[in-house]
């Protein structure tokens, strides 16, 4: 794992677990709304959350001519659409290990007549080109999982957004999505298979 991906998902660990652990859940509750109005923008758009996303933020990863980084990409990404997942949620839907084709995968149940609708957005997301495509196909999906209540890896999930921009990178992490996808889709169809014998 290159030092970069290593410090994006880092940084996004450090602001789940201060997310998941304050006291305090009329803070918790402002930030992810600050963070929701994010979705969709580009990193730094939007002056009321440079402090959510650029507080600590490691300095070389930082845009230096005014692009966002692929790095700013990443963790403005994977934060502002964990935001849109915890809402109106109690139990945490953060999960370390449940990464994304997994959790996508999950959709499916098992079921075939579940496996199509889910397979067209998931393909449309995984052949996008660019980030702001990509992130909003991420929403429809993310919006699924959040209503089944299905949790992400959101660590993971940065981490793979920022592969998915570097050049050699986009092409790994999707090989990686659909094995995920679907190693989880069969699996589930072979227990519900398992289950009726």
């Amino acid at each position: 794992m290159n030092d970069r991906k290593k410090q994006v998902m880092s940084f996004v660990r450090k602001r789940l677990m201060y997310w998941q652990t304050e006291p305090n859940p009329h803070l918790v509750r402002a930030d992810l709304a600050n963070l929701r109005r994010g979705i969709g923008k580009k990193p730094g758009e939007l002056p009321q959350l440079w402090e959510l996303l650029f507080r600590d933020f490691p300095e070389e990863l930082m845009s230096q001519n005014g692009n966002p980084t692929w790095e700013e990409w990443a963790v403005c990404g994977a934060l502002t659409l964990y935001a849109m997942h915890q809402q109106g949620n109690d139990q945490k839907m953060h999960m370390d290990g449940q990464r994304l084709g997994i959790a996508i995968g999950s959709l499916a149940d098992g079921d075939e007549d579940h496996l199509k609708p889910v397979q067209r957005r998931f393909n449309a997301f995984a052949t996008a080109k660019g980030m702001p495509e990509c992130l909003h196909h991420l929403r429809g999906l993310i919006q699924l999982l959040r209503r089944d209540g299905i949790p992400l890896d959101y660590v993971e999930l940065a981490g793979d957004l920022y592969v998915f921009q570097t050049p050699a990178g986009a092409a790994r992490i999707r090989l990686q999505w659909g094995q995920d996808f679907y190693r989880t889709v069969y699996r589930r169809q072979e227990r519900k298979d398992d289950n009726h014998e």
